[in-house]
């Protein structure tokens, strides 16, 4: 799997600017709390779970930009917003490195930090090259700090019911006088995402098709573990290869027909163009292209137009319908 390198000259300038920042005392400045969180998952969860307390609280998504959190690289203003934070709620993978030199720059030794691929613990899974999936073709020769494994945790509804749970510890321990209120938030979303579960899996149960084929990269070895099925795809999830070669378009056409799939299933912002080539190439030269959302480059336009995880994973199981009925 390709990693994404930053240079460390520009991490160094980065963290200079961050270190000429005045100490930061939590929670002061503003005279509220200030949750800083990655990605878009754990920055929706947060919001549901402070549901009546918006007042006490400032939470800040970082990547709301619509950049695709593996080709992300952080900004000064991005570091210093980390250094200032109560509360710092970041996935953990590899995609994320960055912020493991940000929390070290940090002068703000109050900081609370949450690495949701911690909390997850053995429900990390490791990232699958499946038969036909096209490889980068180099290895990663840099030792990690980060954690190992596929890091799209959040594309699994049972992994979020523990994650969502692992962030309101972490707001308890900021603010315990108010944990019947954050207790009563949890159990109300984790009842709506234990609701959407039991549709996904009623969806799978009564599917004429238990294989899916991805014309993309596949970051939903998560959900598709959940429920049972199996997958091909052009390129791993944290893939950086854009190309598919004659092979893997072949080898994909091939599935399409030998499995007589209605659709070939593509991420959002996809232009579609590889998903349309493997249909094309195959003996009966149709079927549609359908778009599953992986949640990694959602703007701030999006939310403020009400985009929600409950919502996306919601025309995600519409998708996936698509695919197996």
């Amino acid at each position: 799997m390709k990693k994404i390198k930053i240079i460390a000259p520009i991490v160094f300038c980065i963290m200079l600017l961050a270190g000429c920042q005045k100490a930061y005392v939590p929670g002061k400045e503003n005279g509220k709390m200030n949750i800083v969180c990655t990605t878009f998952p754990q920055y929706d969860w947060t919001k549901n779970l402070i549901v009546g307390m918006e007042d006490q609280y400032e939470v800040k998504l970082l990547l709301n930009q619509g950049t695709d959190m593996h080709s992300y690289q952080p900004t000064a203003e991005d570091v210093v917003v980390i250094s200032e934070c109560d509360l710092l709620i970041y996935g953990g993978g590899e995609s994320e490195k960055w912020v493991l030199d940000a929390i070290k720059e940090s002068d703000n030794n109050e900081m609370r930090t949450l690495c949701l691929m911690e909390a997850a613990h053995e429900n990390v899974k490791e990232e699958v090259v499946v038969e036909g999936m096209q490889s980068n073709g180099e290895e990663e020769e840099e030792e990690s700090a980060t954690i190992d494994g596929d890091e799209h945790i959040w594309l699994s509804l049972k992994n979020a019911k523990l994650l969502v749970t692992a962030i309101e510890e972490e707001i308890v321990q900021l603010d315990p006088k108010n944990r019947n209120l954050y207790d009563n938030n949890l159990e109300s979303y984790v009842n709506q995402l234990d609701e959407l579960d039991k549709e996904y899996e009623e969806a799978v149960a009564n599917a004429t098709y238990k294989t899916v084929l991805f014309g993309d990269r596949f970051p939903f070895l998560y959900l598709m573990e959940d429920y049972g099925l199996s997958y091909y795809a052009a390129f791993s999830g944290c893939s950086a290869e854009t190309e598919a070669s004659f092979d893997t378009i072949t080898f994909l056409a091939e599935k399409l027909d030998a499995y007589d799939l209605p659709c070939v299933l593509v991420l959002e912002n996809s232009d579609g163009k590889l998903a349309n080539t493997i249909i094309s190439s195959s003996k009966r030269q149709s079927g549609t292209v359908v778009n599953m959302h992986a949640m990694q480059s959602v703007t701030k336009k999006d939310i403020d137009d009400g985009t929600t995880y409950l919502g996306l994973m919601k025309q995600n199981l519409e998708a996936l319908k698509k695919a197996i009925y």
